[in-house]
């Protein structure tokens, strides 16, 4: 068991912006993770994954969090979809069957044209082509359930993969790939964090580490990883960036306010985190 593996966990736009300044902040004091020698990204993680392979440094990117989010959509997650949500999930401890009835949703509901969401996923990412370094990206198959990591060798566009990993069921499209449609990669785990297993040290940054259902948080994910051996610590918002992020993870208003706060959590977390990634 050797290497380092940054996983970054979904949580909307404000957690694309809250993992950015959490990033941010810890290269301020001397932990820089974009060096990792995996990076798993999810959902909003995706996004983030891209740009921490994407070369371009670190405190630039936290600045483009900081930019007014115009031409972006603000979406919600309403109480009728968290009720769908919840009936998915009911009644069954079958993670693939709760994930089938999620696709089903995905798959009924009426959201914009898929084209016109491919390019607001192009907008946000600063590369088109998939990076040299090792980058995971997770999404679910909406019909069958399937789990699905897409990486370079994959044969698949870097912006549908980063595309399907964000299509939250019910509020975005899912993406057509090979005939097949995808889904939000959190649909199976909101950090996919296993995906690290193997790895001697291991840093999860988790905008949302809940389960339900089924469907595994990441602090259990992470309980297994420290139990196989990784060395391994979880981040997630204090009470000050949930403030900060909102009710709803989906509206772009608190973007900049979410990476404020994850930049200034970030001296809460570097001892540890130095701990974790600087004994490789």
């Amino acid at each position: 068991m050797s290497g380092t593996a940054l996983v970054l966990g979904g949580g909307g736009v404000t957690g694309i912006a809250w993992e950015l300044g959490m990033l941010a902040g810890l290269a301020d004091h001397g932990v820089d993770l974009a060096d990792a020698d995996l990076v798993v990204g999810t959902s909003a993680g995706s996004v983030v994954g891209v740009d921490v392979r994407s070369g371009v440094p670190l405190a630039d990117l936290y600045e483009r969090q900081l930019a007014p989010p115009d031409g972006e959509i603000t979406a919600r997650i309403g109480p009728a979809l968290v009720a769908r949500y919840g009936l998915a999930v009911a009644f069954t401890r079958d993670p693939v069957r709760a994930r089938k009835r999620l696709g089903s949703v995905a798959l009924r509901t009426r959201t914009e044209a898929e084209q016109a969401r491919r390019k607001v996923i192009a907008s946000r990412l600063r590369i088109d082509q998939w990076p040299a370094g090792l980058l995971r990206i997770t999404a679910v198959d909406a019909t069958s359930g399937e789990f699905m990591v897409f990486e370079a060798s994959s044969g698949v566009s870097l912006v549908d993969a980063v595309g399907a990993s964000c299509a939250v069921p019910g509020v975005w499209p899912p993406v057509s790939i090979d005939g097949r449609r995808f889904m939000d990669g959190g649909m199976r785990s909101a950090a996919n964090a296993d995906l690290a297993a193997g790895y001697r040290h291991v840093v999860v940054l988790a905008p949302l580490t809940r389960g339900f259902g089924p469907i595994p948080g990441a602090r259990h994910q992470v309980t297994q990883l420290a139990a196989g051996g990784s060395a391994v610590v979880l981040v997630e918002p204090d009470q000050q960036a949930l403030q900060a992020i909102g009710r709803n993870v989906l509206d772009p208003g608190h973007r900049a306010a979410a990476a404020r706060a994850g930049r200034a959590q970030a001296a809460a977390h570097v001892a540890a985190v130095r701990q974790v990634w600087q004994a490789a």
